[in-house]
């Protein structure tokens, strides 16, 4: 049997946060989606004025990078040369997810979406800074 790390609610709220503040010190409305290592949603907050979409790419963006082990723009790249890899079910190829890695081990994921994807993934950043 191993023992691994994972993700409490509070290290969620904290990573929301995290993520919810750098949004507004940007003027940015989004949605933010924990995920844990499985992809399985810990937290999802949607702000204010943010397009309704969003609350369906952020969860897919950061189950994604939670399943890839990798930020989702190494999807959205892959993609871009490989159309065909559409087809992989459950994957969301757009930038704005990155990892939460612990050890060199995955134990969820931060997805954002409601800005461009460059910076969703900036909150996505700082919101994963939050655990420290």
């Amino acid at each position: 049997m191993i023992t691994r790390k994972a993700l409490t609610l509070a290290d969620a709220q904290a990573i929301a946060a995290a993520a919810e503040a750098e949004a507004k010190k940007n003027s940015w409305a989004v949605s933010i989606a924990i995920v844990d290592d499985g992809g399985h949603l810990l937290h999802f907050q949607r702000m204010d004025g943010v397009h309704l979409l969003s609350a369906t790419i952020a969860p897919g963006k950061a189950k994604t990078a939670a399943w890839g082990r990798r930020p989702s723009k190494a999807f959205e790249d892959i993609v871009t040369g490989r159309l065909p890899f559409l087809a992989v079910e459950g994957i969301t190829p757009l930038e704005g997810a990155e990892p939460i890695m612990v050890d060199g081990i995955c134990i969820g994921a931060v997805g954002v979406s409601g800005v461009r994807s460059d910076q969703d993934a900036q909150i996505a950043r700082a919101g994963i800074a939050a655990l420290g």
